[in-house]
């Protein structure tokens, strides 16, 4: 099974600044998978998935959306999402 979160962000948002070292952390230990989209600079993947507001955590299963969560989230929320 394939599973990773598409984590919209941008450079100028605050929010952002905060959740991206708690993603980056839980990737290197393996925790979660994640791909970082800045929706300033990819406006067709942001289009694609409706995102509105940013941070914006979409998780993939096997390339289909199972869940989704805006704004700041603590490691342990991450997790929570991730594992489903």
């Amino acid at each position: 099974m394939s599973k990773e979160i598409l984590q919209f962000s941008a450079a100028w948002c605050q929010p952002c600044k905060i959740l991206s070292p708690r993603m980056e952390k839980l990737n290197l230990e393996g925790k979660i998978n994640y791909i970082k989209i800045d929706v300033d600079s990819d406006t067709e993947l942001s289009t694609k998935y409706g995102v509105r507001n940013i941070p914006t955590l979409i998780l993939l299963e096997n390339g289909e959306v199972k869940n989704r969560v805006t704004g700041v989230q603590s490691e342990q929320q991450l997790i929570d999402f991730y594992n489903g």
